[in-house]
């Protein structure tokens, strides 16, 4: 995107005011480009600007990144809240950023959240915008969209007064535009207060508009839903067309003909069709919670369904039986009976075994949580009833995971969130990878995980490589970002095992690295220099190294390079780097605690803060005796700054208040070496 940026443009604006803060420990970032995408980013740079200037690391500082960025229309004018994101004392960066330039406001949102940044605007006597006015429009919208109480099953909102809601009517009353119709519905709507005649104009430009493609229309939701509650006669031919998407709103409207099209999209796996057809099923059919979902998951195995129908069911199961949590920063115990129930499942034998294994995976990092909690009651018989569930639980619990593993498909950051769990493999954690990385079903995501861990624990072969090579060309040949993964790309890892085994495929995937096309894959070709390694690749890798080109695991390929080539531990290559000339510090401190484990280094591009796996690692560097006082500094400063102790609630998966306690109390215990450095 470029920005053609003038004085009199917002982003112009906003960008002089930024020039002129700074002092009394506190400094900004100069304006993003697309390498600070993250708030990750956004401290490397803070770090590296630091060192370049000679400001003292303890120093405060604000930034806003690329994604933030988008806040700017491309006329640089604002057309979102611009976030600030800060580091270091947050008083100090409240008081360094003030009010905002002129015509602009700041929101403090604390020392967990970012500051916000946008238009002061005008309103009348009802608290209403001119409809004119974009900026003033927006933030009214947001105002009144801001739910009152989220849950996992629903949303609440305040009332609307008179004269909102009438102004929302005004908005659509006119010739329907569908692009601008989107603001205007939800909010009426999240109300149950869209008119017949409103979602009948709506429906007729949605349909006319996007003939055959009707999902393509981003409104589509709160018309959908209207068309239910009003029983308007062309509703299911809608939500037949919209497919799967369409499931929550048919949960909520339950009849024999939504439970007939949930059922139809629950069967090929869809998760969210699931926990609507247990919605509407438990409804309909079925009061009793536990009986409703033995059937479905009977059925759900009968048909062969993927196994993430199975998790759906249980979400939808547990989400029946218990009261419904805030979702948003709720109470330490807020989700107790939510993991309490999830680990009763898991034992209850009215449960096909499918489901209960379901629920042994998803207690598998909470039986500490439930412990902690029930230690809490009051109630003694209650808090013996569920520290007997655990025990129940506990022993069960490895034959039901026996040769299971985490979903494959879902969000990736969900198997960086338990990568810690992997740190050392079982045979059946063996055989269960090697089962996917043979199953043909398995894609690109899943093959990267679960070759990665294989090949660095030494326990890839030669059949899980025959296994992938028919698949290579047309499925690990396509672009896949892992800048924010514990794992590298999966051709990667694929042609490494393939130069260690001296497997014949070797040649023609070198081939095909060495082609310049795609451009995906000039980034990452050097760190196929791992496998089979020697002088000359090392030699390579190091002259990049040494460039200053964007690292993306370059020097950590090096460093366990370097360490196969001599026989040594990576920690100790990477600890002779410390003050090297053509290093970045904040590359090589990642680099040095991301390898402090050679049988599963941590290939993300950042010290992940919120990890398991990274602050295990930076503990493991900060007291390792065999290190320089230098590299065992870098460790605690990266101890010192992980959530686990300063925002614990951001940690993933969730910590005890036991694990927090211990954490604060490790970092207490070397209270003397945190001054020092």
């Amino acid at each position: 995107m470029v920005v053609l940026v003038g004085l009199n443009t917002d982003l112009g604006r906003i960008k002089a005011w930024w020039r002129t803060l700074g002092g009394d420990g506190f400094t900004v970032l100069p304006p993003p480009t697309r390498s600070r995408y993250t708030q990750s980013d956004g401290h490397e740079d803070a770090a590296e600007l630091f060192a370049t200037r000679g400001i003292p690391e303890t120093a405060s500082f604000a930034y806003w990144h690329w994604q933030s960025h988008d806040a700017f229309a491309r006329s640089g004018d604002l057309r979102g809240v611009l976030y600030l994101h800060w580091g270091g004392d947050h008083a100090t960066v409240a008081t360094g950023l003030g009010e905002g330039p002129p015509g602009y406001r700041i929101v403090n949102n604390g020392p967990q959240g970012a500051f916000q940044l946008d238009k002061v605007t005008a309103t009348d006597a009802d608290g209403l915008p001119d409809p004119e006015d974009t900026a003033g429009v927006r933030q009214f919208l947001s105002r009144i969209d801001e739910p009152r109480r989220r849950t996992a099953r629903s949303t609440e909102y305040d009332p609307l007064a008179r004269a909102e809601e009438r102004w929302l009517h005004d908005r659509l009353s006119g010739p329907v535009d569908l692009d601008a119709a989107v603001r205007f519905t939800a909010p009426l709507e999240h109300r149950q207060a869209l008119t017949p005649d409103e979602t009948a104009r709506l429906l007729s430009a949605w349909r006319e508009t996007y003939a055959g493609r009707l999902a393509a229309w981003r409104g589509w939701r709160p018309v959908l839903r209207a068309l239910l509650r009003q029983e308007h006669p062309e509703a299911w031919e809608v939500a037949a067309e919209l497919g799967a998407d369409a499931s929550h709103a048919l949960a909520a409207h339950p009849s024999p003909r939504s439970l007939e099209l949930l059922r139809a999209w629950a069967l090929t796996g869809d998760e969210g069709a699931v926990r609507g057809w247990f919605r509407a099923h438990h409804a309909l059919r079925e009061p009793d919670p536990v009986r409703a979902a033995h059937a479905l998951s009977e059925e759900l195995t009968d048909r062969t369904a993927p196994e993430a129908a199975q998790t759906g069911l249980l979400h939808a199961l547990r989400e029946a039986v218990t009261d419904e949590p805030e979702t948003r920063r709720p109470a330490a115990d807020a989700f107790f009976p939510l993991l309490l129930a999830t680990i009763r499942f898991a034992t209850d034998d009215r449960l096909p075994r499918p489901l209960r294994v379901a629920a042994a995976k998803a207690a598998a990092d909470t039986a500490d949580r439930v412990r902690e909690a029930a230690g809490r009651l009051t109630d003694a018989a209650e808090a013996a009833d569920a520290l007997a569930a655990v025990e129940r639980y506990e022993t069960v619990r490895d034959d039901l995971l026996a040769g299971t593993g985490p979903d494959l498909t879902g969000y990736e950051g969900g198997l960086g969130d338990i990568y810690h769990r992997y740190r050392t493999l079982s045979p059946a954690d063996v055989r269960w990878l090697h089962d996917r990385l043979a199953d043909p079903s398995t894609g690109v995501q899943g093959i990267a995980f679960c070759l990665e861990l294989l090949h660095a624990h030494g326990e890839a072969t030669e059949a899980d490589l025959v296994a992938l090579l028919p698949r290579w060309k047309k499925e690990l040949t396509k672009q896949y970002r892992t800048t924010y993964t514990e794992w590298r790309h999966p051709l990667v890892t694929l042609t490494c095992l393939a130069l260690d085994l001296e497997h014949p495929a070797a040649a023609d995937l070198l081939a095909w690295w060495a082609k310049p096309k795609p451009l995906w894959k000039e980034p990452v070709r050097l760190l196929t220099h791992l496998g089979a390694p020697d002088e000359e690749k090392a030699a390579e890798l190091w002259e990049f190294v040494v460039s200053g080109g964007h690292d993306t695991g370059h020097l950590m390929t090096w460093v366990l390079l370097r360490a196969r080539l001599d026989g040594t531990r990576p920690l100790h290559v990477a600890e002779k780097l410390i003050a090297e000339q053509g290093t970045r510090d904040y590359v090589l401190h990642r680099v040095l605690i991301g390898v402090a484990d050679p049988a599963q280094p941590l290939w993300h591009y950042a010290i992940d803060r919120r990890s398991h796996s990274w602050w295990q690692r930076a503990q493991e560097v900060a007291d390792d005796p065999r290190l320089s006082d230098a590299a065992r500094a870098i460790g605690m400063k990266a101890a010192r700054e992980h959530h686990i102790t300063r925002y614990p609630d951001q940690v993933r998966p969730p910590v005890t208040q036991g694990e927090v306690s211990a954490a604060r109390a490790w970092l207490e215990a070397r209270a003397d070496r945190t001054a020092a450095d």
